[in-house]
């Protein structure tokens, strides 16, 4: 009888550790930081925490830097979002036709996501130098103006969405050829018989079907993005004048290098709940679409 029982349960005996030790991973971090945030400690062994409750949330809230980081990284995420959902359909749709050198192609393409994101960081660094980076060379080769590129407080944010845009398109576009792979033939064509344009077809049919799919791709970079670190630090560290520094930079220089555990954690914990927050309104927005489908 016990030998059954453990037949019938064997799923939950083998998988219960597995399941239990990555929920440990998961909630003691966003345990322990939710605490620290009610505390003011500078990582000290001689001085101990000292509880200060809801303080370092309403000095967070007070901090123009703070809303300086947020309006950074909305701006960062929405520009570098659309562009890269956008260039993503345009690209899937391309690499789905038939042509000569594709599979060449589809590698090529892939490269840029496999690269390590602070090496990449780095080259654009050079890329972007003002003197003898290529992005000039390119713009005075055209007749146009150079360029500060990371060194302007007013190109620094779009110089930086170029570079997440060129690494992290091919994720979308990789998810939405996955989309059209899946997507029926009888209406193509049945538009075919009318006599439908190729942009009337990708309006009025394929554009409905991926929508669900689009919605995933924006749902899992809306995270990344908002999450954004290795680039923006390699490259300009949140400079020039913190006009690049999003709320994930912000928190590190409050927790690593003014050793203001509180403080960062308290920021951390407003950065969760906001990502959550936006997660949770594309997968109801998602289901939204799908019901309506």
């Amino acid at each position: 009888m016990q030998y059954s029982w453990f037949n019938r349960n064997l799923k939950w005996i083998y998988t219960l550790p597995a399941v239990f030790f990555v929920l440990l991973m998961m909630l003691f971090p966003i345990i322990y930081t939710v605490r620290i945030s009610f505390y003011e400690w500078s990582m000290s062994a001689t001085t101990p925490p000292m509880w200060v409750g809801l303080g370092n949330y309403v000095a967070l809230f007070k901090d123009e830097r703070f809303w300086h980081a947020v309006g950074s990284t909305f701006y960062f995420t929405v520009a570098a979002l659309a562009l890269e959902v956008i260039l993503g359909v345009a690209i899937a749709l391309l690499l789905s036709r038939e042509f000569k050198g594709k599979n060449l192609v589809k590698t090529v393409f892939l490269l840029p996501m496999v690269a390590t994101p602070v090496a990449m960081g780095l080259v654009w660094m050079l890329i972007y130098e003002p003197t003898i980076g290529v992005a000039n060379m390119m713009l005075k080769s055209m007749g146009l103006e150079p360029l500060l590129w990371l060194a302007s407080p007013n190109q620094v944010i779009p110089s930086l969405v170029i570079v997440d845009v060129w690494e992290w398109t091919p994720m979308i576009a990789l998810i939405i050829m996955a989309g059209l792979a899946t997507l029926p033939s009888d209406p193509y064509e049945a538009a075919d018989v009318d006599g439908a344009s190729a942009w009337t077809k990708f309006v009025s049919i394929t554009l409905p079907l991926l929508r669900p799919t689009i919605i995933v791709a924006a749902m899992l970079r809306l995270i990344d993005v908002l999450k954004t670190f290795d680039i923006i630090y390699a490259t300009t560290q949140g400079g020039p004048n913190f006009s690049s520094e999003t709320l994930n930079l912000y928190g590190y220089v409050q927790g690593f290098q003014y050793f203001k555990l509180g403080s960062a954690s308290s920021l951390l914990v407003v950065f969760f709940m906001l990502v959550m927050g936006l997660t949770l309104f594309m997968i109801w927005m998602r289901k939204r679409l799908e019901g309506a489908s």
